[in-house]
């Protein structure tokens, strides 16, 4: 989980992941922590006679209640990270407990909340733990808007830097 008692550093990154006539997946609002990082993905959609689901949005960051577990509708949107040495995470994984839990290994993706509305959605994501050193890749795919398997890469360094920048709100032997 992102810490409470700590002031993120943001890292000036906003960056479209996808785009098709249809549907923009854009990560945006980075922040790095000492322990890992958060940010944003919004996703717009242009509606072409869908019938518009108030409740659940684009439904594609879980897919809609009543779901089996397991199943891959085009409407989900497929999003995950990787590290720069191959292991990776996606919005599909395991819930994470905490940062602490020692049967997790990372990367892994916790949702944070989110929101929207018309035709757009935001999903928080905490990415733990911070990434190694090297390139760290965005990846999506969301067959229903037409966006087949696409990858963006940043250099993690910069998010790794960002998080040296954080602050601690409440320094070892300080009070809150």
């Amino acid at each position: 989980m992102r810490p409470d008692d700590v002031l993120g550093e943001a890292v000036p990154i906003n960056f479209v992941l996808a785009r098709t006539p249809r549907a923009a997946v854009t990560v945006q609002h980075i922040t790095a922590y000492p322990s890992g990082f958060e940010f944003e993905v919004v996703v717009a959609a242009r509606l072409e006679g869908e019938i518009w689901d108030p409740m659940h949005g684009l439904a594609g960051f879980r897919g809609r209640p009543g779901q089996r577990g397991g199943e891959m509708d085009d409407e989900i949107l497929r999003f995950g990270i990787q590290y720069a040495d191959g292991s990776k995470a996606t919005s599909l994984g395991p819930p994470m407990i905490g940062p602490q839990d020692q049967q997790q290994k990372g990367p892994i993706l916790q949702h944070q909340g989110g929101g929207g509305g018309g035709t757009v959605a935001t999903q928080r994501f905490w990415a733990w733990p911070l990434p190694p050193p090297g390139p760290l890749a965005f990846v999506c795919e969301w067959p229903k808007y037409g966006i087949s398997l696409t990858r963006h890469e940043i250099d993690a360094d910069v998010i790794r830097e960002a998080a040296k920048r954080a602050i601690e709100l409440w320094p070892e032997g300080g009070s809150p």
